[in-house]
Parts: structure tokens; C-alpha cells; sequence
């Protein structure tokens, strides 16, 4: 069983999270409606980039949850900072005795203007093959 779990302001990490989903037969969802990491043989899990890090919820989310052992699949979203999130995100995850398997980094529109189109149709298919990799590896 795999879950798929996100944090996003503006969407972008969200369509990320809902195409993982579409392809592997998950349902995606926000961290803002879990307390607790749910039992998965490998969680998907994906955030914006906020200066340079993943979101707050997201930082907490991890700093709170027991993740010894646990296989993630990490993903992100910037329109600036080329995967900086995502590679916070391992470190913290690693650090807590988790398993990053691998990720995936896009980028994603900002301020209305930056990076206009993104995540788009290639992108969307990059993390779709992406998530057939992580199912397939592990």
C-alpha cells in the first residue's frame, strides 16, 4: 500500500500529488488534515519550496512523526531554488532514520508570472514516470 501526502499554498505541489496518485491508485492528501504519518509501505511525500525549505506544516509534520525505517518518495515544487525543499526535506527525514528512496523536483509558477505554464504536461508526465520507478524499485 502507498500513500501520497503533500503540502502546498499555491497548487503546484498539488498537481504533482494528484497525478502520483491518478498512477499509482492512491489517494492524495494534504498533511493539514493529518496528525499522524499512516501506515504505508512507501509514502509519497511532496512540498512547495518556501525560502529555500519545504512549508512550516511540512517541517513539523516531520520533526513530529516517529519516521525510523520508513521508505518516502519525495517530490517538490519552486519557482525559484532548483529542489533546495526537496533536499531539505531528505536531510530531515534521513536524520530521523528514514529511507528516501529517490525524488523529483519541477518547477512550479510563481507570482503569477515566474515560470508561467509549470507544473505543466511534461512535468506531469516526468512525476508519473517517476512514481512507476519508486513502485518498481522498491
Amino acid at each position: 500500500m502507498y500513500k501520497v501526502l503533500y503540502y502546498s499554498m499555491t497548487g503546484n505541489t498539488k498537481k504533482l500529488a494528484m497525478a502520483i496518485a491518478d498512477e499509482i491508485g492512491a489517494e492524495a492528501e494534504s498533511i493539514k488534515s493529518l496528525t499522524t504519518l499512516p501506515d504505508a509501505e512507501v509514502v509519497f511525500l511532496g512540498s512547495g519550496n518556501y525560502g529555500n525549505k519545504p512549508g512550516e506544516d511540512m517541517s513539523k509534520f516531520i520533526e513530529k512523526n516517529d519516521l525510523s525505517g520508513r521508505k518516502f518518495a519525495l517530490f517538490g515544487t519552486s519557482g525559484s531554488g532548483e529542489g533546495n525543499e526537496v533536499r531539505a526535506m531528505s536531510e530531515a527525514l534521513r536524520q530521523k532514520g528514514a529511507v528516501v528512496l529517490g525524488s523529483y523536483y519541477c518547477k512550479g509558477r510563481a507570482f503569477l508570472v515566474i515560470n508561467m505554464g509549470h507544473p505543466g504536461k511534461e512535468d506531469l508526465e516526468g512525476v508519473r514516470k517517476f512514481a512507476r520507478e519508486m513502485i518498481k524499485s522498491n
